[in-house]
């Protein structure tokens, strides 16, 4: 009797096998120790997230001494440096990342800070040599400098005065004040307010709308000056030692605050607050080492706040979840204290400088804002 065999149906289900191809946004990067062409056999695909020539860029050769800060301009299509060789570095974000200007006469001592114009194409910096300066970065040449305090100038910020678009910009200093000048061509020479702390100031910044101030000093506090009384108004506690750095939030609401403690506080500057003390969080996990270096946090604001980064003695930068306080992650790669971050505005990208003179562009997960 033959064997009957079973009808065919026409929806029969074939296994495909897969393809190896890697996807549109991936890129295949060959792993191997040695030079023979026949041993790179390890192949592995990185899911790209930027538009950066490699996950991690360095850019480096423009300083010989340590970089103290870095910062994207307002668009993210470039980079500034300043640095402890007295120099100011202007760099591509993308392909080819070039080093088109170094600016080494503007200061005459170690450049402790920078900030883009908001915008105009000038470049504000501040410096151990007591000055302020303003630099048109069409032509490279500084066109005001100010003896703006009577010590080393530790901190610069700059923000929109609300409804009278003048950029106004805020200095704070080791002979104690903290100073709002006018910024843009047509500044004046004279401080629109100074603040009198009475200890060595170490980080200022802006809140949103520019009409309040928070400086962080040696005496372990953030106080809030308020710019139309023209005085102090309260102050937030929660460090056991000096602020390094302040970083408002993309929406205004928090505060943030590295120290020398190697403890990081959040805090919550909305008008009510739900918590007395106004701390929101308080993250662990970047070590601020023993060199009294002024270590500068950022926010994320591609993905809208949701991430908080500060640079540690350890090498690394320490990129943490802020609702739930939790380390993302740890990115190596410099070879000295990491001392500056900064988010790119529109891609996940981080942007850390170092004691070692360098920096480092470094991809990361995009965040959903």
């Amino acid at each position: 009797m033959a064997k009957r065999t079973a009808p065919q149906e026409e929806g029969t289900l074939i296994k495909r096998a897969r393809s190896s191809e890697p996807e549109a946004n991936d890129q295949q990067i060959v792993i191997s120790s040695s030079n023979d062409e026949r041993q790179k056999a390890l192949v592995r695909s990185v899911k790209r997230t930027s538009n950066l020539e490699a996950p991690i860029v360095s850019l480096s050769g423009a300083h010989s001494a340590e970089i103290l800060s870095c910062r994207f301009d307002p668009t993210g299509q470039n980079i500034a440096a300043c640095s402890a060789d007295r120099g100011i570095s202007l760099w591509r974000t993308y392909p080819p990342n070039t080093n088109y200007g170094l600016l080494s006469t503007i200061h005459k001592a170690p450049v402790l800070d920078l900030q883009w114009s908001l915008f105009s194409p000038l470049l504000y910096s501040v410096s151990a040599d007591h000055t302020l300066a303003y630099t048109d970065l069409t032509t490279g040449q500084r066109i005001r400098k100010l003896r703006a305090h009577r010590e080393i100038i530790n901190s610069l910020d700059r923000t929109l005065a609300g409804g009278a678009g003048v950029e106004l910009l805020a200095t704070a200093s080791d002979d104690g004040t903290v100073r709002v000048w006018e910024g843009g061509d047509e500044a004046g020479k004279d401080p629109v307010a100074v603040f009198e702390l009475g200890c060595p100031v170490t980080c200022v910044a802006w809140s949103a709308d520019g009409a309040t101030l928070y400086a962080g000093a040696l005496d372990n506090a953030i106080h809030v000056l308020d710019l139309r009384k023209q005085e102090e108004v309260s102050a937030l506690g929660g460090h056991v030692d000096t602020p390094t750095g302040l970083a408002i939030s993309p929406n205004g609401s928090y505060l943030l605050s590295p120290s020398f403690s190697s403890q990081t506080i959040i805090h919550d500057i909305r008008p009510f607050a739900p918590s007395p003390n106004r701390i929101h969080r308080v993250l662990t996990g970047a070590p601020a080492g023993f060199e009294n270096t002024l270590l500068r946090g950022a926010w994320g604001r591609e993905d809208g706040g949701r991430r908080v980064a500060v640079g540690g003695a350890d090498r690394t930068v320490t990129i943490w979840d802020v609702e739930s306080s939790k380390i993302l992650y740890k990115l190596p790669g410099h070879k000295g204290t990491v001392t500056a971050v900064d988010f790119h505005p529109n891609e996940p990208i981080i942007l850390t400088s170092s004691k070692d003179g360098t920096m480092l562009l470094g991809e990361i997960e995009p965040g959903a804002p």
